[in-house]
């Protein structure tokens, strides 16, 4: 990132960007199966409908095979809204499972099906409406885009490219970085001192950013369209120095103010 950058829109992909619902929920379903061994291969219509709404509830992967059979078992949704913690907790220690053990199987049978089909794999991932136009009008602009990203950031160019977007590798930090968000944002303003507009779908991670006393000058938005459920956007509207942004806003060509 080039020191003469003076103002940058830092966004998350998944959730922001990109609804990975579909791939998320295909792949928490294959880990339970190796896991549980059900009678029924196949899921429900009702099942996946459940996970979609209470994806939010996730934040690290070992607990979507979790909630997935938390929601076979018949837990209510209104119960995993409420207690997932404790949930999932008590899912692991009845069926005498370690979270890191599940994590590693979840990530294998995701390696594995992006390894022998990479385009089924891609296919089930859509951007969200106006998305991939308010990218293409970003490009060569005054006010160059970032993607900061829990997912791969090759898989993150692919999904692009498909779309049109081409974006520069040092744009694009994903996984690989293994760094948190706040700290990737510390080290842009410490190469930059650019002004930093940063959207993102999860609270937490936003709320984690302004614990950071030298990050006090980003301006964060939690977009109302990814996962997060109306109690965190709730709260978001609530909060001094968090602002929730709808699609609409976000796609307009006016956003950010610069």
């Amino acid at each position: 990132m080039k020191a003469d950058i003076s103002s940058i829109l830092a966004l998350d992909f998944d959730g922001v960007l990109c609804d990975g619902l579909r791939e998320y929920f295909e792949t928490a379903w294959r880990t339970y199966c190796q896991i549980w061994c059900p009678n029924n291969p196949t899921p429900s219509e009702e099942v996946a409908a459940s996970f979609y709404r209470l994806r939010p509830v996730i934040e690290t992967g070992w607990e979507m095979p979790i909630l997935v059979k938390a929601l076979i078992d018949g837990v209510s949704e209104l119960e995993i809204l409420s207690n997932w913690g404790e949930i999932a907790q008590a899912i692991l220690l009845e069926d005498k499972l370690v979270s890191a053990n599940i994590a590693f199987k979840l990530d294998q049978i995701r390696d594995e099906w992006i390894s022998t089909d990479l385009s089924s794999w891609l296919s089930l991932h859509q951007f969200y409406p106006g998305v991939v136009e308010k990218m293409q009008s970003l490009q060569g602009s005054k006010l160059p885009p970032m993607i900061i990203t829990t997912k791969e950031g090759r898989f993150v160019s692919q999904l692009l490219q498909q779309q049109g977007v081409e974006m520069p590798a040092k744009l694009i930090i994903g996984k690989e970085s293994q760094r948190p968000k706040h700290q990737i944002l510390k080290e842009l303003i410490a190469a930059t001192q650019a002004k930093i507009w940063f959207v993102e779908d999860r609270l937490k991670t936003l709320q984690l950013v302004q614990q950071q006393p030298n990050l006090a000058s980003v301006k964060l938005y939690l977009a109302d369209w990814g996962y997060n459920t109306a109690s965190e956007r709730e709260h978001a509207r609530h909060t001094p120095g968090i602002e929730l942004i709808s699609l609409t806003a976000f796609t307009q060509n006016n956003f950010p103010t610069c």
